[in-house]
Order: structure tokens, then C-alpha cells, then sequence
């Protein structure tokens, strides 16, 4: 059964991400190591490779592969960079954001889910991520600043405290939009300046919270 999952975690690199444009080798390795399919839950382990996003219970959802791996490619991470996640889900993003950077801070607000994410990167080997329940779109003020945040679930508008969480050069990431449709943007802090870049539309669970979608 490993070697099925270690062929199948080589086939989605190479047939859903690398090919359709995903560059960035720190990118390729970390999604050809972590192990998709440990967090899953158990009956769908076989379809964790598979090119589309999957329940996790409690609304909540795995984003698909290459969504996945576009995210983290625009955030450009480096070795050491230090990393906040909004939406921890699964914790999968946060392992592939931990075998990149070294350090995640990941804000979960559904403490099952929290939970769960915590089995999860356990079983999957991972270290360096740090879960902790809250109101993900306040951000975590006391680990700040971050040089990449990562925002996991649908916002109206990037969340108005990130801005200031983010380290002069850092890089947010963010699915923006209504509720049915949204793109992803990049902002990068210049001094006092926010640059920001749109790119495709994608489709993302709600962000629930004081600066995010009211429940």
C-alpha cells in the first residue's frame, strides 16, 4: 500500500502541478513528501491524490492539489521564513508551509478540527507547526511579524490586522471575494506600502470571523 501511495504522490506532481506550470522545486519536493492521504479522512485515502478538493467534516475541505501548491508557490517562501496560517483545516498546508520554512503558526477556529490537524501532522512526521484556536482573520499579534501569511478560506477583503502582522518584504496570500467565487491575491509589504497582484478565480470555503464572513 505504501508503494501505491508513494506512485500516486509522484503522479500528482508530475501530471496535476508540475505540468500545468508550478516551478518552484522547494514546492515540488515538499508535496512529493508529505504524505496527502494521512489527512483524509480514513475512507478516502485512495482519492487523496486525486485533482480536486475533499471533505474533512465540519463544513471544511482539503483544497485541491494544485490549488494547494499554487498558494505556496506564491508565497514564495525561503528556508527560516516564518510563516502564519489562517485556516488550519486538515493541517496539510500547514506541513507543506513547515518542510519549506521550518516554523508555522496556524489559527484554527472549530477545535475538532484543530484537533484532528494536530493527529494528523503527528502521524505524518511533521514538525515546526504550532496550532492554536482563535479568530484566525485577528491574526496571532504575538508571534508577529511574519515574512508569509497564508490565508486558507474565502475573505471579502484581506482581514485589516495581517497587514500590520506582516514584516517589511513579506508575502500575503489570500482567496478574495464574495461567497461563490473569489481570486487569489498576493500583497507584498513595501515600507509603508502594500502592492498587491490578482490571479485566477477559485472557489474557497467562507473565512468566519470579527474581520472575515459573520456565521
Amino acid at each position: 500500500m505504501n508503494d501505491l501511495f508513494v506512485h500516486l504522490r509522484r503522479s500528482m506532481v508530475n501530471d496535476q502541478i508540475r505540468s500545468r506550470g508550478i516551478t518552484d522545486e522547494r514546492v515540488l519536493l515538499a508535496m512529493e513528501e508529505v504524505e496527502r492521504h494521512l489527512f483524509v479522512p480514513h475512507d478516502l485515502e485512495r482519492e487523496a491524490y486525486h485533482d480536486s478538493p475533499l471533505p474533512i467534516g465540519h463544513g471544511q475541505t482539503i483544497s485541491q492539489p494544485y490549488i494547494v501548491a499554487e498558494m505556496t508557490a506564491l508565497l514564495r517562501l525561503r528556508p527560516g521564513d516564518s510563516v502564519l496560517e489562517v485556516g488550519t483545516g486538515s493541517g496539510y498546508q500547514a506541513a507543506l508551509l513547515a518542510i519549506i520554512s521550518g516554523r508555522v503558526i496556524s489559527i484554527e477556529r472549530i477545535p475538532e478540527v484543530a484537533r484532528r490537524a494536530e493527529e494528523n501532522l503527528r502521524r505524518a512526521g511533521v514538525e515546526g507547526v504550532r496550532i492554536f484556536v482563535s479568530d484566525g482573520t485577528a491574526g496571532y499579534p504575538e508571534a508577529a511579524p511574519y515574512d508569509a501569511i497564508l490565508v486558507t478560506a474565502a475573505a471579502p477583503s484581506v482581514p485589516t490586522p495581517l497587514f500590520s502582522q506582516l514584516a517589511d518584504g513579506g508575502r500575503l496570500v489570500a482567496p478574495v471575494g464574495d461567497r461563490n467565487i473569489q481570486h487569489l491575491v498576493r500583497i507584498t509589504r513595501q515600507g509603508d506600502e502594500f502592492l498587491q497582484e490578482c490571479f485566477e478565480p477559485v472557489r474557497f470555503v467562507p473565512l468566519i470571523g470579527e474581520y472575515g464572513w459573520q456565521e
